[in-house]
């Protein structure tokens, strides 16, 4: 019997990672390995029970990568800056290294654009442009790679951009998108997107495939919120000295980000088109809202964001 080609997938605890060993799981046509830095966690053993192999090893230590990639076909790479700041980039050749060191046959990378080239080196934006430049790194080795862009999540809005109750009883959230689209998807919908890539290797090796949900205005997306959410919830443009003004860790970065995006991503209507061709169960926005919105009372009710924007 034909055993079943191995894909180690990094990060397979996290949001991204859990996303696309899961996917992998349920479609049946590879083996999954899950690398992480602790195969005890609940996660870890969430994994194992439905079916991964779950071995220990670190973005630090390229010998342990080499270790997981042993015998594999596949690699799914992701790199956290949020989690390691300046560090992703050592994370991010470590882990080429070692597939390029690997005879991997297809390697799908998390990567996103270089926000600061896409700017004209004006707006530096270090958690784009570090993936930006790992994405060209793995071209420059001529490893057989697909680069997926992932959108803004649906699952900021729970997070670091909820809606803020104003003195008037309504509700706002803001940044500097202004009128441009905002693409977004849920990160639970990104393994529906990624596994099939897996499938087809001469039609996704060397592109990139945005994985984009939604690309509509912030201003249809409070309308949506409203709707469904039962608040009137409104969309404010805030400008970005404004924005980077605010002082809160990250904030200068954030409204780079979010002004590059408006001046130089219009949108992503193209990439919506490919995610529902590769995930037809991508969910829209309104979906996601519906299946979500106890946790949205659930936040209101307790104030659980500090963060005021």
């Amino acid at each position: 019997m034909n055993r079943k080609p191995i894909i180690l997938v990094t990060g397979a605890t996290g949001a991204q990672g859990g996303s696309v060993a899961h996917a992998l799981l349920q479609a049946g046509k590879f083996k999954v390995r899950a690398l992480t830095r602790d195969a005890a966690s609940s996660k870890a053993m969430t994994l194992a029970e439905a079916g991964a192999e779950v071995v220990e090893g670190s973005l630090d230590d390229i010998k342990t990568l080499r270790q997981a990639m042993k015998d594999c076909y596949g690699v799914f790479g992701v790199t956290n800056y949020w989690e390691h700041f300046e560090n992703e980039y050592r994370h991010g050749k470590n882990l080429i290294d070692a597939v390029s060191q690997s005879a991997i046959k297809h390697f799908v990378f998390s990567s996103l654009p270089d926000y600061f080239k896409l700017s004209q080196e004006t707006l530096s934006v270090p958690h784009c442009d570090i993936k930006g430049q790992l994405q060209e790194y793995t071209r420059a080795l001529g490893i057989p790679a697909t680069f997926v862009h992932i959108a803004y999540y649906y699952e900021n809005f729970l997070s670091f951009f909820p809606p803020q109750k104003g003195n008037d009883g309504d509700y706002y959230f803001g940044f500097p998108q202004g009128d441009t689209r905002l693409s977004m998807i849920s990160v639970e919908d990104m393994g529906g997107v990624v596994a099939p890539i897996f499938d087809y290797p001469d039609e996704y090796i060397g592109r990139i495939v945005g994985l984009v949900g939604e690309d509509k205005t912030c201003h249809e997306y409070a309308a949506e919120m409203s709707e469904v959410l039962g608040k009137n919830i409104h969309y404010n443009y805030i400008p970005r000295d404004e924005y980077a003004a605010y002082g809160f860790p990250g904030a200068e970065e954030l409204a780079n980000m979010f002004e590059v995006q408006r001046l130089y991503i219009p949108n992503r209507q193209l990439q919506l088109i490919e995610t529902y061709g590769l995930n037809p169960e991508t969910q829209t926005f309104k979906t996601w809202l519906k299946k979500n919105k106890a946790k949205f009372a659930n936040l209101w009710a307790h104030k659980e964001s500090s963060l005021v924007y």
